[in-house]
């Protein structure tokens, strides 16, 4: 049994097309389709059924398919582990952040780690919190970036920053002119809220008393979409002031302080608390807590 085959057959169970799979393996259709007849004629059972142009695991498919996946995850395993004996880091790391924090945290820490260990390569799993709590509790990933609270018995978890959350209008809106706006005055205007997310489970509580007053106006899927809308006057929203320092800086939105309530987003640090860290993954958190320190990242802890 080849490597190769157990991971051309993980991806044509994952992708449900042998095409899909030779996408992803750069291999052509016919090369999948003979890989998986030599894995059958080994293990002497279908692993596939082909059914038009859908690809199902056949119940032994299925009973490989874990084993496929546990084999991969020791190969990963192995090879950090073999690259932990050399004093510099190498390999591969693995990290789990979602959008938000790759877009407007990460870039510094990033280029700073790259700086020191060229030699390594950076993998970044981009999902929501509770994605990539899954990913660090499945050894998928090593470090995560969760927004917080999260409960994990699993994992180590640590504060790195938090943001508060502010209002945000175009320049051309009433409130720009404001330092502050109570929760009755911001409810007044069309709001555009996220869709998903700790933001908007923390908004949903701050606008429950005021829901009969509520203009939604749209619930979207990212903040660049939320920037970009507010930008063009069509409602305001609340955001983290770290989110938004460019359109800021570049006059396409005015933050105002929340007169009475405090909002924060927290962003904790999380890995295995019964795994020991690669060598690349220690050195990483190393760069993340020397920059935190010295508050080159954007968003410091603050009281």
């Amino acid at each position: 049994m080849d490597f190769d085959q157990l991971i051309t057959f993980l991806e044509v169970a994952k992708q449900g097309s042998f095409s899909r799979a030779g996408e992803k393996v750069f291999r052509s259709q016919s090369a999948v389709s003979a890989q998986i007849r030599q894995l059958e004629q080994e293990y002497g059972d279908r692993l596939l059924d082909r059914s038009g142009k859908t690809v199902k695991l056949t119940p032994a498919g299925q009973v490989l398919f874990d084993y496929a996946e546990r084999l991969k995850l020791l190969r990963e395993e192995s090879l950090i582990a073999v690259a932990d004996h050399s004093s510099t880091p190498r390999g591969t790391l693995r990290v789990g952040a979602n959008e938000a924090t790759c877009l407007y945290v990460l870039p510094e820490v990033f280029a700073e780690y790259c700086r020191r260990y060229p030699p390594v390569q950076i993998n970044i799993y981009r999902n929501f919190s509770y994605k990539v709590t899954e990913k660090l509790e499945n050894g998928a990933i090593e470090v995560g970036f969760l927004t917080l609270p999260i409960q994990s018995p699993s994992l180590e978890i640590q504060t790195i920053f938090r943001d508060k959350l502010v209002l945000m209008v175009s320049p051309k809106n009433p409130l720009a002119k404001q330092k502050s706006a109570a929760v009755r005055d911001i409810v007044k205007h069309p709001l555009l809220l996220p869709k998903t997310g700790h933001t908007r489970r923390l908004l949903d509580k701050l606008f429950r008393p005021h829901r009969d007053e509520l203009q939604v106006r749209m619930e979207l899927p990212s903040i660049g979409m939320i920037k970009s809308f507010v930008a063009a006057d069509l409602g305001v929203s609340i955001i983290s002031a770290l989110f938004a320092r460019d359109e800021v800086a570049a006059g396409r939105v005015k933050l105002v302080e929340l007169e009475d309530v405090e909002l924060f987003r927290e962003l904790g640090l999380a890995y295995r608390r019964d795994r020991t860290l690669s060598c690349a993954s220690t050195a990483f958190i190393e760069v993340l807590r020397q920059l935190t320190t010295a508050n080159k990242i954007h968003a410091p802890i603050r009281a």
